[in-house]
């Protein structure tokens, strides 16, 4: 088991635990996705395990830990020198711990055990390394029956989540907003709300929405009656820069952009908890962790 930093600047810190998180299919409720996934994308990562026979970066989950002793634990771990340090592609110092077994893993593991955990990042590689596991079989303590996982505390400070605005290739103009002076009066006027930003012909709009979150309604109230039965994938683009969806309109890129706020995680854990799942990217966590930080074997002839 590891304790994981990551230093973003300006004081600001995220901890995560690295360890190895036993795989349980979705229908038990352990493991909750909160976005679909496609077949191409699981099809390489397949290719990539059987080649490798290992996990060379975790897997991101978030549990809440609100009720348990997990955030003084990680704080009594990060006390000593780190054993590793170094600076990611993003140039962002990482230190890392390594736990060997005792009474802290017990402690860590005792206080995550009853909780649920809501995949942030890496719903195509879970999936994939659940297929992995049953092709390569092994006993209930075979590594092949893990994967390596990077948690993080919901409401860990350093916790970046940031919003992917939508742009629509095609499609009708909608109706019922207010009309709004510029981007950052959008922007502005959708924080907190369950609303969107509109951008079509030159003028803005915040769109009121009905619901518990935003990109939910947005999809099930807007896209998905202006698509039909058209697959949304062929007619959206994706972006995290609300100034480059409005290029893109500009430029006929797009028709329309809709624009969101950071999505509240304790709804979106709430969602997937009822067993729902969310429009694909509507959630981008930020620092991921690096590659090949630590690396889990998927033996099926070695157990834990």
């Amino acid at each position: 088991m590891y304790v994981h930093e990551v230093d973003l600047g300006n004081g600001l810190m995220r901890r995560d635990v690295i360890a190895a998180l036993r795989l349980e299919p979705y229908e038990r409720r352990v493991v909750l996705p909160h976005e679909r996934t496609h077949r191409g994308p699981k099809e390489d990562r397949l290719a990539l395990m059987h080649a490798t026979r290992a996990s060379l970066e975790p897997l991101w989950f978030l549990y809440d830990g609100l009720q348990t002793s997990l955030r003084s634990l990680l704080s009594d771990a990060a006390r000593r020198p780190p054993d590793v340090e170094f600076d990611d592609s993003e140039g962002l110092p990482q230190r890392l711990w390594r736990v060997p077994g005792n009474s802290w893993t017990s402690a860590v593991t005792t206080a995550l055990a009853p909780l649920p955990v809501l995949i942030a990042d890496g719903h195509h590689r879970y999936e994939t390394t659940l297929a992995y596991a049953e092709e390569a079989g092994g006993p209930a303590d075979a590594f092949s029956r893990f994967t390596l996982a990077l948690l993080t505390d919901l409401d860990d400070p350093g916790l970046q989540v940031l919003p992917t605005h939508r742009v629509m290739k095609a499609g009708i103009s909608v109706t019922g907003g207010e009309p709004a002076g510029s981007l950052n009066e959008v922007l502005e006027a959708i924080q907190g709300k369950v609303a969107a930003g509109v951008y079509r012909e030159g003028r803005f709009q915040v769109l009121p929405l009905e619901g518990e979150l935003a990109v939910v309604e947005l999809h099930r109230q807007v896209i998905d009656n202006i698509l039909g039965r058209r697959s949304p994938e062929d007619f959206l683009l994706y972006t995290r820069d609300p100034e480059e969806a409005v290029r893109w309109v500009d430029s006929g890129v797009g028709v329309s952009a809709f624009f969101l706020a950071t999505p509240d995680l304790r709804q979106v854990l709430s969602l997937a908890r009822e067993g729902k799942t969310l429009p694909q990217k509507s959630t981008y966590f930020h620092p991921k962790p690096p590659s090949g930080m630590v690396i889990h074997r998927l033996d099926a002839d070695r157990t834990l």
